[in-house]
């Protein structure tokens, strides 16, 4: 059976976005590769969110052009997820929530059952397979979420502040579910405020300032020596205006 062909690397090439007459997004250009956890850094305003939402397809470019390597597969799971900060849960119940993905993605019922209950287990959430899905505390409706776009077994994984307003125990547990995801051969891209997960987690740092990409690096080379001024400030908690 011929292998799937990849859908990386996605490439943005003078990528503009713009909302109420205001540039959130200003001339972005980049290619994302296989492997590395890419981690997006940049004070509040910088676009960061909304870069995440136009390399998954959520938004489109007023200019510029983004493309991924090959077209995203329909069949069998989706190549591209996305995790929200405040992720939408159906009403209904935790399995069904995972399940429920799986039939968009036309996976049969036996299979989406077995798959659906394995993704449960994964991120400790089999006690709670019947349990409403939004009566589940914060952490439980995130680990939900991971469950949820990892039982699609997709190639790139978008996640938009995953711990946001968690408490360090949830937090814990959406970062190995994280380190689970990325070892299974899943790129992560991810937005975050959080500068001691930036360390846990990245392998390279996009930082943005202004919709603008002022800095990428390796993580180590970042945390120890950032190579612009933005980035410097913003590491000592500076505001940046």
């Amino acid at each position: 059976m011929r292998a799937p062909t990849s859908l990386l690397p996605l490439t943005l090439e003078r990528v503009c976005f713009e909302a109420g007459g205001r540039r959130i997004i200003d001339d972005v250009s980049l290619t994302l590769e296989r492997g590395a956890r890419t981690v997006i850094l940049g004070p509040n305003g910088a676009g960061k969110s909304v870069l995440l939402r136009l390399c998954h397809g959520l938004l489109a470019p007023t200019s510029g052009r983004i493309a991924w390597s090959a077209r995203e597969r329909t069949t069998g799971g989706r190549a591209q997820a996305m995790v929200f900060q405040r992720p939408v849960m159906l009403r209904r119940s935790a399995l069904a929530n995972v399940a429920y993905g799986l039939k968009v993605a036309g996976v049969g019922a036996t299979e989406r059952d077995a798959r659906a209950r394995a993704a449960l287990e994964r991120v400790g959430l089999t006690h709670l397979a019947a349990r409403p899905a939004r009566v589940l505390s914060g952490g439980e409706q995130q680990r939900l979420a991971l469950a949820r776009a990892w039982t699609l077994n997709p190639e790139v994984l978008f996640l938009d502040e995953p711990t946001a307003n968690l408490d360090p125990g949830a937090t814990h547990e959406i970062e190995a579910a994280i380190q689970a995801i990325h070892a299974g051969g899943t790129k992560i891209v991810m937005v975050t405020h959080n500068l001691g997960q930036a360390r846990r987690i990245a392998d390279e740092i996009l930082f943005l300032h202004n919709g603008r990409i002022a800095e990428r690096a390796s993580a180590v080379r970042f945390f120890t020596a950032p190579g612009c001024p933005e980035a410097a400030a913003f590491l000592k908690g500076e505001l940046l205006w």
